[in-house]
């Protein structure tokens, strides 16, 4: 508030917001020998921005990073369409059940419902065991990957009424694809909410998404109750607009992640920055990783070319010593007393590969070290040269050059050297950097 006496006036002004710099009046106070109210005129941006509270995030959009809004937008109309196909694939379901149908069983409907249920339990559980330590790191595929399960889980369910003798099958096959969803979807959201917040407000952005779903899924069960009124008894109608939708979807959630301009470091960020690095000494920004990474694993065979070396499809982070063969158990040991006495991994070259054997006391930034000096090692393969010996030397003149214009290009420093880094080894060793006569 602001106030200012002037000939025995008492004025005080009435102001609303979030930020000092972004306020506005909403009413002025006058008292002398009564008192006055005088409400701005402008109520409606009052009214308005008490509405928005409810879907945005305090303070927005300062409380955010810039790809929050382009990345919901586009996230709210792929759940529109997913709300409305849910009404298509659900009403196909309940009809393959036996819903309206004088010969089906309540015990058959409830115990074909619960083998689906216990099916997307069971795959949920399973999908967590083998992926679960991989979403943090690669967050936008998988949040591709949890959608385009999605798809496939209610393509099941309206395929199933077309194929009674295999109904069951169908419909597990369905909650098992739509487990998948769950998880990932799940992980990968508490991954981009933690990215989104800028002031520790990942609970409120987490809060008001949920409102904007809520919102999105009222309008899609409205859309898809109409939807599935028209398109009653007219199997034609139903695949078209069930397809129409789903192309839409794919298309949505693409543009969704391709809004992302993700500031952690993984495997593929690493590579592309590294790669630009040694070419021609700058660090590129988030923003322009974020254009030249991909969103699924089949395009980087798709895309790659001879001229083009993705450096991270050469290292494999976490090796089991006992796997080595003699001959390389001697170049280790070799290799441990002459270039890796202070550091806490080793790097094996296997077969084209460079394998990183870290020590079990390493911390963040010692894995992080471990990775780029296998990336630097990599990216002297082709050149036939002591890989070892050169890569060491790289990293003696550049390691430290290369992780101060990280920091200041944009890659968080605490994200980027704290235990809360975005990956780690599988296998880890006891005693490295240690050479016995």
């Amino acid at each position: 508030m602001e106030a200012s006496k002037t000939q025995q006036q008492l004025i005080i002004e009435e102001w609303s917001g979030y930020s000092s710099t972004k306020l506005f009046k909403t009413a002025t106070i006058t008292a002398s020998s009564s008192i006055s109210i005088t409400r701005s005129a402008d109520s409606f941006n009052h009214v308005w921005r008490r509405f928005l509270d409810a879907f945005v995030p305090e303070g927005f959009p300062g409380s955010v990073t810039p790809d929050y809004v382009p990345f919901q937008v586009w996230d709210s109309l792929q759940g529109l369409s997913t709300y409305i196909r849910t009404m298509l694939s659900t009403q196909a379901l309940l009809s393959a059940i036996g819903v309206g149908e004088k010969s089906a069983t309540i015990i058959g409907a409830t115990f074909q419902w619960f083998l689906r249920d216990l099916t997307g339990m069971l795959g949920g559980i399973l999908f967590t065991f083998y992926q679960g330590s991989n979403l943090d790191s690669n967050a936008k595929m998988w949040r591709l990957a949890a959608d385009l399960m999605n798809d496939l889980g209610m393509l099941m369910d309206l395929l199933s009424p077309l194929f009674p003798s295999a109904f069951v099958f169908i419909v597990c096959l369905g909650s098992l694809s739509r487990s998948f969803t769950g998880v990932a979807s799940g992980a990968t959201r508490a991954a981009l909410t933690q990215h989104f917040a800028l002031q520790n407000n990942a609970a409120d952005i987490s809060a008001k998404e949920g409102s904007q779903e809520t919102m999105a899924t009222m309008i899609g069960m409205a859309l898809g109750m109409l939807v599935a009124r028209i398109t009653t008894e007219n199997p034609l109608a139903i695949w078209f607009s069930f397809l129409s939708l789903t192309m839409f979807h794919m298309y949505a959630n693409y543009k969704a992640v391709r809004c992302l301009a993700l500031d952690s470091l993984n495997f593929e960020r690493s590579s592309i920055l590294l790669q630009h690095f040694i070419e021609t000494g700058q660090v590129l920004s988030p923003k322009q990783v974020s254009t030249m990474e991909h969103v699924l694993p089949l395009c980087t065979t798709l895309r790659s070319s001879k001229s083009t070396k993705f450096l991270h499809t050469r290292v494999k982070l976490g090796l089991r010593v006992s796997s080595l063969d003699h001959p390389e158990m001697a170049n280790l040991l070799n290799s441990a007393g002459s270039f890796y006495k202070k550091a806490k991994y080793f790097l094996v070259e296997r077969k084209g590969i460079i394998s990183v054997i870290m020590h079990k006391d390493s911390a963040a930034a010692d894995i992080l070290k471990s990775y780029i000096h296998a990336l630097v090692m990599a990216n002297l393969m082709d050149e036939k040269r002591s890989l070892h010996l050169e890569s060491q030397s790289w990293m003696d003149k550049q390691y430290e050059n290369f992780v101060q214009k990280l920091k200041s290009s944009g890659w968080k420093t605490q994200r980027l050297l704290s235990p809360s880094i975005i990956w780690k080894a599988h296998w880890y060793s006891e005693s490295l950097g240690e050479k016995t006569d």
